[in-house]
Formats: C-alpha cells, structure tokens, sequence
C-alpha cells in the first residue's frame, strides 16, 4: 500500500432485498448476512394484504424499506436490534401509564411566565 492512500470500508448494514412468509420479514443483506424476525413486529405490515406486502422500495441506500400502500418504513439498525414497532394505543397506554406514576399530565406547564421563579419564602 502507497503511502497517503486511503481504504474506506462501508461495514454499515445494507439490505439487497427482502422476502416474506406467513410469519417473517427476510432481509438480504448486500454483505451476505440474512436477518429475519416477526412480521407481527410491524403491525401494519402484519395487517396488510399481500399485494401490500409485495409492494415495498428500499430506502437510504438500503438502510431500510418503505411500503407506501400501508405508510410503513423499517430500517435494518431497527432489525437487527430488534425493536418492534408498537401501535399508537400501545403508546397512549404508555403515556397514560407514566401519567399515573408521575401524577400530572406530561404535557402540563407551569402557570407563571417563563424565567421567573418560585418563591422560597412561605406564603
């Protein structure tokens, strides 16, 4: 190797393409791993149609794959790590959960204007 030059390795995962089952999502990766997991990690995919399914592009060089027809995207980070996609009122749940524990909304603000304090002194 010549001195000053330069050897980029891309070791980012890339998908190549996709198939599914009954029960899986596949992913080829370009570097000739596979990874597959649930297709119930994405509840939009787990309820489209087939001809929803099969309707997909990859996206960001191949970070990840989009499918217009349900509004859904998943990135192969997502995959690999394994992070399911929760339904929205998996999150309210969340949220409401958290509520409850904290005892005040999450959204609630403070009546007084902003960069003023509380007293210390007792009222």
């Amino acid at each position: 190797m010549k001195r000053g030059m330069n050897i980029v390795v891309d070791n980012e995962p890339r998908i190549r393409n996709i198939k599914f089952t009954a029960d899986t999502i596949t992913a080829y990766l370009i570097d000739g791993r596979i990874v597959s997991v649930p297709l119930a990690w994405s509840w939009r995919l787990s309820e489209a149609t087939p001809a929803q399914r099969a309707k997909w592009r990859i996206i960001g060089a191949g970070q990840g794959i989009h499918w217009p027809d349900v509004d859904e995207d998943i990135s192969i980070e997502g995959m690999l790590r394994g992070v399911p996609a929760h339904r929205p009122s998996d999150l309210k749940r969340f949220f409401d959960a958290a509520q409850r524990v904290n005892g005040k909304p999450a959204t609630r603000r403070s009546d007084r204007p902003r960069g003023t304090q509380r007293s210390s002194a007792k009222r």
